[in-house]
């Protein structure tokens, strides 16, 4: 995503104004506070998540599989914009140059739509799982998995190779301050001197399609995987098929209802700008903070193989 891909601009570099009511100092060190912490937070997570499942061989399954790399995507994904966000705001460093934005716009929007396929393989497999309980091992393994999630990964960037592409060949003539706080696609394309109906049009069909099409498949698996956990007889056998589901359906449910909350902060009339980058920045950061902390709290293994690993480094007593 070089300077030189780019046909008749004058644009070098853009200004990233990040909240526009929320520009004095006080707020601007709120927001440094906070998202730093953030940030923090959720890389640490979600790498206990990868130690966990890289030191536990018991946990070399498909499922604990999706999990790794749902957490390595969530590493990827924060890592894309926080840190620059932190420099806007603590230090009001925001120019950044054409490529590194174009840059950042493309591996944002693969890595979300990498993690939606992501999302979908895991319904799929927990479909397996409680349906064909007896056929699993046969339908599934772990090199068939890491066939999924290279696919996942490779689908997310091919999804959104175009949009970028075309956007990038967009004349950028000024003016070239960025509305938002990283380089999102729709706010970018507004800076552009040209047409840009086929891009807005294109960038909000695939957007739809990366979000719409998993959603359908994933909804499709559990409506299945309720009916036959309501034929398992007895409520133990119920409730232990539940069980497993459930970490992953609040997974899915912050996922998508966040890309919810984005698309309707665009359509509701009156909403401020400030709002709609709230929106957007709590797409970003909040699903990534929280996956961990749930697969924590909610997976009998992952809180079982933590206590282990801790126990072996002596950070609690062995008698616990």
């Amino acid at each position: 995503m070089s300077d030189s891909n780019h046909t008749g601009s004058t644009v070098k570099e853009f200004t990233i104004l990040g909240f526009p009511g929320l520009q004095d100092q006080e707020s601007k060190t709120i927001l440094s506070v906070v998202f730093l912490a953030v940030y923090l937070l959720t890389v640490s997570g979600n790498l206990l998540i990868v130690v966990i499942f890289a030191v536990n061989e018991s946990l070399h399954t498909p499922m604990y599989i999706l999990i790794c790399n749902l957490a390595i995507l969530d590493i990827s994904m924060i890592s894309v914009t926080v840190p620059k966000m932190l420099t806007v705001f603590m230090f009001d460093s925001r120019l950044i140059s054409f490529g590194a934005c174009f840059t950042q716009m493309f591996f944002l929007l693969s890595l979300i739509s990498a993690e939606s396929f992501t999302l979908t393989v895991m319904a799929y497999d927990r479909y397996l799982a409680i349906c064909h309980p007896l056929h699993y091992s046969n339908m599934t393994s772990n090199s068939l998995v890491k066939r999924h999630i290279v696919w996942c990964w490779a689908g997310g960037f091919l999804s959104v190779l175009i949009p970028v592409i075309l956007a990038v060949r967009l004349p950028f003539c000024g003016p070239d301050q960025i509305l938002h706080c990283f380089c999102d696609h729709v706010s970018v394309l507004r800076l552009a001197c040209a047409n840009i109906v086929i891009n807005s049009v294109l960038g909000l069909t695939i957007a739809l399609s990366v979000l719409l099409i998993p959603l359908t498949l994933i909804l499709l698996s559990y409506v299945k995987i309720m009916r036959s956990a309501l034929q398992i007889s007895g409520a133990e056998g119920r409730a232990k098929a539940f069980s497993t589901c459930s970490s992953h359906l609040l997974v899915i449910s912050v996922f998508f209802l966040t890309a919810v909350g984005v698309y309707i902060s665009y359509r509701i009339p009156g909403t401020s700008a400030d709002q709609r980058i709230m929106a957007a920045v709590f797409q970003n950061v909040f699903p990534p903070l929280m996956n961990p902390i749930i697969y924590c709290l909610r997976t009998k293994e992952i809180r079982d193989s933590l206590l282990k690993t801790l126990k072996k480094s002596r950070v609690f007593p062995k008698s616990m």
